[in-house]
């Protein structure tokens, strides 16, 4: 499936409803509550002591108003709950008052058409082993190094049509090796064999020339802001 087969996959409401596949896989991925739908997106309970809660912003390409952002933001007073809006971070920072950090480094929503990776390109190289596996709804890959360490992972969350990827890292002392490629494409060809059509992921500037190299794309700007807690300046 190319690019335009990924759009239609995605639906006839595209990069607002590719918000609402990631809020869904992302919740499973990380077992947080299912999303509370509210007029300008979605509230979700975390429940994690450095992030409680999180409010997605539902629209894109310009369609989230400052109105709302600035509303959402004022009726937060506890510290450590996360904003997502899918804008420019330039565009949103003054939305928000000093009380709210900013990251200023832009992210990304991506999307790519699933397909399953040939066997050979599922193989760690030498001195690594691969392993991955299913628990509680959520595919897992992890990748060690020859003693045993931690080198590569990342998580994957099926939920119907689309998959949501996330938490990809590779430790630092073992990058530009493929392992991030690898399991990227392990992912990848386990979603395929759940059924999911469609990859989406979050992605940072970091880690978007990794996705677009496996043929993901951009179909969204993505700010995120985190309430300073007290104790902060």
């Amino acid at each position: 499936m190319e690019a335009t087969g990924a759009r239609e996959a995605i639906g006839a409401a595209g990069a607002d409803e590719v918000v609402r596949a990631w809020v869904d896989g992302w919740v499973v991925s990380r077992g947080a509550a299912p999303p509370a739908v509210e007029p300008w997106g979605y509230t979700i309970d975390v429940g994690q002591a450095r992030h409680p809660s999180r409010h997605v912003f539902g629209s894109t390409h310009g369609g989230a108003l400052e109105a709302d952002v600035r509303k959402v933001a004022a009726s937060v007073s506890g510290a450590d709950v996360w904003l997502k809006v899918f804008a420019e971070p330039s565009r949103v920072s003054p939305w928000l008052g000093p009380e709210w950090w900013v990251d200023p480094e832009e992210g990304y929503l991506m999307t790519v058409a699933l397909t399953p990776a040939p066997p050979q390109q599922l193989v760690a190289p030498e001195g690594y082993r691969l392993r991955t596996w299913m628990r509680g709804g959520v595919v897992r890959t992890m990748v060690t190094a020859a003693d045993g360490s931690w080198a590569a992972r990342g998580q994957l969350a099926p939920t119907g049509r689309t998959a949501v990827a996330d938490q990809i890292e590779t430790s630092t002392e073992h990058r530009r090796r493929g392992l991030g490629s690898l399991v990227m494409r392990t992912l990848q060809t386990a979603a395929v064999e759940q059924g999911c059509e469609v990859g989406v992921l979050a992605g940072t500037v970091e880690g978007r020339a990794l996705y677009e190299s496996l043929g993901w794309r951009v179909v969204a700007l993505l700010t995120s802001a985190r309430r300073r807690g007290r104790d902060e300046s």
